[in-house]
């Protein structure tokens, strides 16, 4: 899904992960692989010819996940974060929480360290 957040004038990029986090070698392989599509798509002009007004703007992209993230997913996450704000490309992760009834409620995301959860 790709959105304009009108609030921080910014292009964001859904990454949804609802599967569980497992520790292995080839979950963290797809999730590189997903981040490596994405950031052809920003960087390769596909973006710009997709959309060429939201193309001008900053990216963030928002990994939603169902579960929290493992260490070795969230080691991860935070080495992706850094390697793309070389490129002026914000990541979130945001954890989706379940309250009481088992309902999926509000997300909630740490901005001090936006690859670490709250």
């Amino acid at each position: 899904m790709i959105a304009h957040d009108p609030k921080r004038d910014e292009a964001v990029l859904v990454m949804n992960e609802p599967k569980p986090w497992n520790d292995s070698e080839e979950r963290l392989h797809q999730v590189q692989e997903r981040f490596n599509a994405y950031v052809s798509f920003l960087l390769d002009g596909e973006f710009a010819e997709w959309d060429p007004k939201l193309a001008q703007k900053r990216v963030r992209i928002e990994v939603r996940c169902a579960h929290m993230p493992d260490s070795r997913g969230l080691d991860l996450l935070g080495q992706i974060h850094d390697q793309l704000a070389h490129q002026e490309i914000d990541v979130r992760v945001i954890v989706k929480k379940k309250d009481e009834t088992g309902l999926t409620g509000s997300t909630k995301s740490n901005p001090e360290n936006p690859v670490n959860p709250v």
